[in-house]
């Protein structure tokens, strides 16, 4: 006795045996950064691990998608430490798995991380670390932090330290 085998028959199986998004997706995916200023270098953070970096932005890098959020930080000379939460979101393609491929399908793109995504474009705004030493508000020549450590020390009954208003 021969099988034979249809082509469609093939066909619904190969859907039924791998996952639409990662074939249609992928399992990696491509990021951008780009910061204000521009210039700063950025990790690309996953579970504690460094997984990619940037030496100077704007920049693009390549990632293994996943179940779990990445956390963006960016340094540059002259400004503060400044970071950015990309959240492993769901693939569009996903739901159309569950519904051509079935559970098999979406397993199978649960395993390989295709059926994740995360904002493929990042725009982060760094702020100057001169802003924190400024005097804040009136006419005092003190910082920010000095008015504060004041204002504690004289709560507490403490007559030293810096005569901030």
């Amino acid at each position: 006795m021969i099988l034979k085998i249809q082509p469609a028959a093939v066909a619904v199986a190969a859907i039924c045996l791998s996952g639409c998004a990662s074939i249609v997706s992928g399992t990696s995916q491509q990021i951008t950064v780009n910061t204000n200023p521009p210039g700063a270098s950025c990790e690309y953070i996953r579970e504690g691990n460094v997984i990619a970096q940037v030496d100077h932005t704007p920049g693009t890098v390549t990632i293994s998608k996943t179940k779990h959020d990445i956390t963006l930080k960016c340094k540059k000379d002259g400004y503060q430490e400044a970071t950015y939460l990309n959240h492993s979101g769901i693939e569009q393609m996903t739901f159309g798995n569950a519904v051509i491929g079935g559970a098999v399908g979406w397993g199978i793109d649960s395993a390989v991380g295709a059926d994740n995504h995360y904002d493929g474009y990042m725009n982060v705004s760094m702020v100057p670390s001169s802003v924190a030493a400024r005097p804040v508000g009136g006419n005092s020549s003190c910082t920010h932090e000095q008015q504060v450590e004041a204002r504690i020390a004289r709560m507490n009954g403490y007559t030293g330290g810096p005569k901030c208003d």
